[in-house]
C-alpha cells in the first residue's frame, strides 16, 4: 500500500509541474502522417527544419496513429520532414507559425518502389520496437526464425523462457497469459505447447510482451502477457504467400502452409492453412535419494525415461470481411486445429538400497495416442462514427476444444538377477471437453486536448468436463480402477467492465485504467463406487487499476521517461482443481488441488528509453498466494500438484539495445538481471528462496548484398529459482543464411538451431521432506531447416482489418 501512496504521490507530483509548465506560450505545429493506403505510419521519422537554412530544429517520431506535434515554437517559417523506410522522403512547402496553433494537411508518403512486375520493395522492420505499454517483436525479422515454430521462435523472445514441457515463464515469472491474435486459447499448459509446436513461424507476424498490459486487457495472467499475432493479409486482388521447409534433427520434420487473400469491392476473404509432421525426442533422466528422520539415506531411484511423439497437425484461419460503408464494417472468422500424436515412450527404474546396491528394476511401456481438436467462431462488429476517431467495435466468440487419449502403461517389476517378481498393466481413457462462449464491447471517444476516453464491457462462461477413466488389465480383462477412475465437472462465469483515460500535455503523456472483473465458479467431483461426490464454488470480485505516466525529457521527443504501475490476478487452471490422482509411472503421480485460490500481483516499472534505440527498466513485482508446482513424497512415491506456496518477491533489472557497428551489420541486444524470492508455509514445510539471474538474448544481422543476408543469434541464462525448482545455466547459438530469387518474390533459407548443442533444461527440486532430487533433460533443438517462400499476386494495400476476439482471460487456463 505505501508502494502505491508513493507512486501516485509522485504522479500528482509530475501532473502539477506539468500543468504549471503548460501555462508557456509558443507556436504549435501538428500533422498526421500516413502511408498511400490512408494507413498510420507508426514511427516516422519528423523533422523541423527553419525554411531559411535548413537547420534543424527539432526532430520526433510519429505516434501510433500516424500524429505528430511540435509546440513551444518562435515565430519564424518552418518546413516538415518525414522519412520512413521503404517510403519516399517528404518536403513540405514553407509554414508559417504566429503563436497561433497549426494544422497541416495529412502527409502522404509514397512506397519507395515501383511496379511488382519490376521489383518488390520491402521495408525492413526492426527485431525490437518500444511502446508506451508493450514491447514489440518482429518475428520476420530473424532468418533463423524460418522453420521453427511458435514456441521455438518465444524461447529465443527477450525476457521469456520456455522449459522442457513447454511450460512458459516471462521475465522470471510463471503464470503468463498468452493470447493468439488477442484472444485466448484457452488450453492447458500441455495443450497450448502442443498447439504452438503446431503452429509454424511463417503464420507469425508480430509478437507483443506487455509485462503491464492496460485496463482493456483482461487482468489474468500475473506475469503479464504475450500476445501471438499471426499473419493478416491486406492487399487488393489475389495474393498469397506459400511456404514449406524441410528440418533434420534426431528425426526428421516438415512444415507447408500458404496464407491467401482476395480482396474485391467491398469484400475480403482470407485464409491461413498450415500443416506440420513433426518427430522430436527428449530423454528425461531423474534422480531422487530417500532418508530416514535422521538424515540417513535409505535408498535411492533413478528414472530414465525416453519420449518419441510423432505428429500431424493442422491448422486452419479463414474468414471474411464485408465493408458496408466506409465506417461500417462487418467480419466472421472461423479458426480450427486438428492434432494427432501417438507416442512409445519406455521408462526404465533403477532402485537401490541403503549400501547402494541394486535392489530391483521396473520397466515401465508407455504407449499413447492422443488428439486435440479445436473450432471456433468469432463475429465482429467496427463503427466509425466519424473523423475523429469515435469507434465502437464488438466480438462474438464461440470456441468448443475436444482432446482424449489413450495409454497403456505395462510395468514390469525385475531382481538384479533379472528374475520377474511383478507385473501390472494400467489401461486409461482420458477424454476431455471445453466449451467457451464470450462477448465483449469496446468504445473509444476522442475528447479536446489530444485526449481519449475508452470503455467496454464482457462477459465469459466456461464449461468444462474432464474424465479419467483407469482399467486394471489382468490376464487380457479389464476392470475398473476405482481409485483413479473420476469426472470432474466445472462452470466458469466472468463478467468484467472498464474505462480508460489517456491525455498528452505538452511533453507529458498520462493513461490511467480500472477493470473490474465478478468470477463466480463451481466445481463438481463425481463420485464412483468406491468415492463419494465432492463439490466447491468461489464467488469474488476484484479492482485492477493500472497507470503509465511518460515525460519526453527534451523537445524532440527522443529521451523518454515511463513510469507504471498494474494489479493483475492468475486464476487457478481448470484442471488444477481436480482433486483426483493420475498416474504417470510406478514412481510419479499427478494430483489437483480443489482448494487453491487467486494469486495477486502488483507490479510497478520505471523505463528510459532513447529514439526507441535503447531501454532502461527497472521492475518490481509483489505476488501473494503463489501458485506453483510443488513437489512432496508418500513413501517413494513423488507427487505433484499446483498449491499456493506464499509470496514472491521479483526485482528486475533489463537493458535493450539496437545499433550498427557497420552499414551491413545491426545488432539487437536484450540483457535482464532478476532476484526471484519466495517466502511461505505450504504442506512441504518452510520455503524461503532467493537467487539472482542473468539472462542476454541477441542477434546479428548481416546484408551481404542486395540478394544474400545472414544471421547469428542466440541466448544464454543463468541459474535460477521457480518455486522449489533451481534450473542450472543453458544457453544457445543459431545462424542462417538467406538468399532472395525470383526477382525478390521468393527466398531459399538455411537455418542452423542449436548450434553446438548446448540447451539442456536441467536442475533441482528442493524442499522434500526426506528426499532429494535432480533433473536433467536431453533435447533435440539441433535442427537444420532448409525453407522456402514465394510471394504471388499484387503489392497494393487495403485498408487493415481489426484484430478480432473477445476471451482473453480464460486462454491457458483449461486442462
Amino acid at each position: 500500500m505505501r508502494l502505491i501512496q508513493a507512486f501516485l504521490l509522485t504522479l500528482f507530483t509530475f501532473l502539477i509541474f506539468n500543468l504549471a509548465n503548460a501555462q508557456t506560450t509558443g507556436g504549435k505545429i501538428s500533422g498526421t502522417v500516413l502511408d498511400d493506403a490512408k494507413k498510420p505510419l507508426d514511427g516516422a521519422t519528423v523533422t523541423l527544419l527553419v525554411a531559411k537554412d535548413s537547420a534543424v530544429v527539432s526532430t520526433l517520431l510519429a505516434n501510433k496513429d500516424g500524429s505528430f506535434t511540435f509546440q513551444n515554437l518562435k515565430d519564424n517559417t518552418y518546413i516538415i520532414k518525414a522519412t520512413y523506410i521503404g517510403y519516399k522522403s517528404y518536403r513540405s512547402e514553407p509554414v508559417i507559425s504566429r503563436q497561433k496553433p497549426v494544422n497541416l494537411p495529412a502527409i502522404i508518403l509514397a512506397t519507395a518502389g515501383k511496379a511488382l512486375n519490376e521489383v518488390a520493395v520491402t521495408a525492413k522492420k526492426s527485431y525490437i520496437q518500444q511502446k508506451i505499454d508493450r514491447t514489440v517483436v518482429n518475428v520476420g525479422a530473424l532468418i533463423s526464425n524460418t522453420g521453427a515454430n511458435a514456441l521455438e521462435v518465444l524461447s529465443k523472445t527477450p525476457g521469456v523462457q520456455i522449459d522442457a514441457d513447454g511450460n512458459i515463464t516471462f521475465k522470471g515469472k510463471s503464470g503468463v497469459l498468452v493470447m493468439i491474435d488477442d484472444k485466448p486459447t484457452y488450453l492447458s499448459a500441455s495443450n497450448l505447447a502442443t498447439y504452438l509446436r503446431s503452429l509454424p513461424s511463417s503464420a507469425l507476424d508480430q509478437i507483443e510482451l506487455m509485462d503491464n498490459p492496460p485496463a482493456k486487457y483482461d487482468a489474468a495472467g500475473n506475469a503479464g502477457v504475450i500476445n501471438i499475432k499471426t499473419k493478416k493479409n491486406t492487399i487488393k486482388g489475389f495474393n498469397a504467400v506459400i511456404s514449406a521447409d524441410y528440418a533434420q534433427g534426431f528425426y526428421s520434420r516438415t512444415d507447408e502452409s500458404i496464407n491467401l487473400n482476395y480482396r474485391i469491392n467491398k469484400v475480403n476473404l482470407f485464409a491461413n492453412l498450415a500443416y506440420n509432421g513433426q518427430h522430436t525426442y527428449r530423454r528425461l533422466e531423474i534422480d531422487r535419494n530417500y532418508f530416514d528422520e535422521n538424515g540417513v539415506q535409505t535408498s535411492s531411484l533413478k528414472d530414465i525415461s525416453y519420449f518419441r511423439p510423432i505428429s500431424n497437425n493442422t491448422n486452419i484461419k479463414a474468414g471474411m470481411d464485408y465493408y458496408v460503408s466506409p465506417k461500417t464494417t462487418w467480419g466472421v472468422v472461423f479458426t480450427g486445429t486438428i492434432s494427432r500424436d501417438h507416442d512409445n515412450s519406455p521408462v526404465y527404474s533403477l532402485l537401490y538400497g541403503q549400501n547402494g546396491g541394486l535392489d530391483s528394476t521396473i520397466n515401465t511401456m508407455n504407449t499413447s495416442k492422443n488428439k486435440f481438436d479445436s473450432k471456433g467462431i468469432n463475429l465482429n462488429y467496427t463503427h466509425k462514427y466519424d473523423s475523429t476517431g469515435r469507434t465502437l467495435t464488438f466480438d462474438l466468440d464461440y470456441i468448443r476444444d475436444v482432446s482424449g487419449g489413450n495409454q497403456l502403461f505395462v510395468n514390469d517389476t525385475y531382481l538384479p538377477d533379472g528374475t520377474l517378481t511383478n507385473s501390472r498393466t494400467l489401461h486409461d481413457d482420458l477424454p476431455s471437453t471445453i466449451n467457451i462462449y464470450s462477448a465483449k464491447a469496446d468504445y473509444s471517444h476522442p475528447l479536446k486536448g489530444k485526449a481519449k476516453l475508452e470503455a467496454g464491457i464482457k462477459s465469459s462462461y466456461v464449461n468444462t468436463d474432464n474424465a479419467a477413466n483407469y482399467f486394471n488389465v489382468i490376464d487380457g480383462e479389464s476392470t475398473i480402477d476405482y481409485n483413479n477412475t473420476n469426472r470432474f465437472l466445472y462452470k466458469e462465469n466472468i463478467n468484467a467492465a472498464y474505462i480508460n483515460f489517456n491525455k498528452t500535455l505538452g511533453r507529458f503523456s498520462l493513461q490511467t485504467g480500472l477493470r473490474a472483473e465478478n468470477t463466480n465458479g463451481i466445481g463438481h467431483q463425481l463420485g464412483n463406487a468406491q468415492k463419494p461426490d465432492s463439490s466447491f464454488a468461489n464467488h469474488y470480485t476484484n479492482l485492477f487499476p493500472t497507470a503509465y505516466f511518460s515525460y519526453n525529457l527534451d523537445t524532440a521527443g527522443h529521451k523518454v521517461l515511463v513510469l507504471s504501475y498494474g494489479r493483475r490476478i492468475g486464476r487457478p487452471n481448470y484442471g488444477s482443481l481436480n482433486p483426483f490422482t493420475f498416474f504417470v509411472d510406478e514412481y510419479t503421480y499427478f494430483s489437483g488441488n480443489p482448494f487453491l485460490k487467486p494469486q495477486f500481483t502488483d507490479n510497478y516499472k520505471l523505463a528510459y528509453s532513447y529514439r526507441s534505440l535503447f531501454t532502461f527498466a527497472v521492475a518490481y513485482n509483489y505476488t501473494t498466494d503463489v501458485q506453483n508446482e510443488t513437489i512432496h513424497k508418500n513413501g517413494n512415491i513423488f507427487i505433484s500438484t499446483t498449491g499456493n506456496i506464499g509470496q514472491q518477491k521479483t526485482l528486475d533489472f533489463s537493458v535493450n539495445t539496437n545499433f550498427q557497428p557497420a552499414k551491413w551489420w545491426s545488432v539487437n541486444l536484450y540483457t535482464e538481471v532478476y532476484n526471484n524470492t519466495y517466502q511461505g508455509e505450504f504442506y512441504t514445510g518452510r520455503l524461503h528462496q532467493s537467487k539472482y539471474t542473468f539472462s542476454a538474448n541477441g542477434n546479428n544481422q548481416f546484408t551481404i548484398s542486395k540478394s544474400w543476408s545472414a544471421e547469428l543469434s542466440g541466448f544464454y541464462n543463468t541459474s535460477g529459482t521457480y518455486g522449489q525448482f533451481v534450473s542450472i545455466p543453458t544457453g544457445m547459438l543459431n545462424a542462417a543464411i538467406q538468399k532472395k530469387i525470383l526477382n525478390n518474390k521468393g527466398s531459399i533459407k538455411l537455418n542452423m538451431r542449436d548450434v553446438f548443442k548446448s540447451f539442456s533444461p536441467s536442475g533441482t527440486i528442493t524442499n522434500i521432506v526426506g528426499a532429494t532430487a535432480t533433473y536433467h533433460n536431453f533435447v533435440d533443438t539441433q535442427v537444420a531447416t532448409l525453407a522456402f517462400t514465394y510471394n504471388l499476386g499484387n503489392l497494393t494495400h487495403s485498408a487493415p482489418k481489426r484484430d478480432t476476439g473477445g476471451a482473453e482471460s480464460e486462454q491457458g487456463r483449461a486442462h
